[in-house]
């Protein structure tokens, strides 16, 4: 009889690692509240709108580095200039427009970082 404890005990069992956690290949987790869309309460799903290019709706052709009001809106407070995936601006206008950003803080119309606190 101590001889069949002690071979139980010996074998490791299959899904057994070695460790004490227990084996999740065939575990399986509930899906997470809300899924793709967010997980707002209420029952509504949370619409973001797709940006658009706001150079090509309005048919701006060219970006001029003195046009300080338009380049101040693409920039953020630290001074940084705003990526595209937040502005909604297109690949060849943010290249335009960083150009544009970078003549203007050259010649001091904007700043190269935001106001010291």
């Amino acid at each position: 009889m101590a001889e069949e404890t002690r071979s139980a005990v010996a074998q490791p069992t299959e899904h057994s690692s070695g460790t004490d956690r227990p084996d999740r290949s065939t575990e399986r987790r509930p899906p997470r509240p809300g899924g793709p869309g967010g997980g707002r309460e209420g029952g509504r799903k949370f619409f973001r709108r797709k940006k658009v290019c706001k150079f090509c709706v309005e048919k701006i052709a060219a970006i001029n580095y003195k046009d300080v009001r338009l380049l101040a809106g693409f920039v953020a407070e630290s001074g940084k200039i705003v990526p595209r995936r937040l502005t909604g601006v297109c690949t060849p206008h943010q290249r335009r427009l960083s150009l544009a950003i970078k003549q203007a803080r050259n010649i001091a119309l904007l700043p190269f970082s935001g106001r010291a606190s």
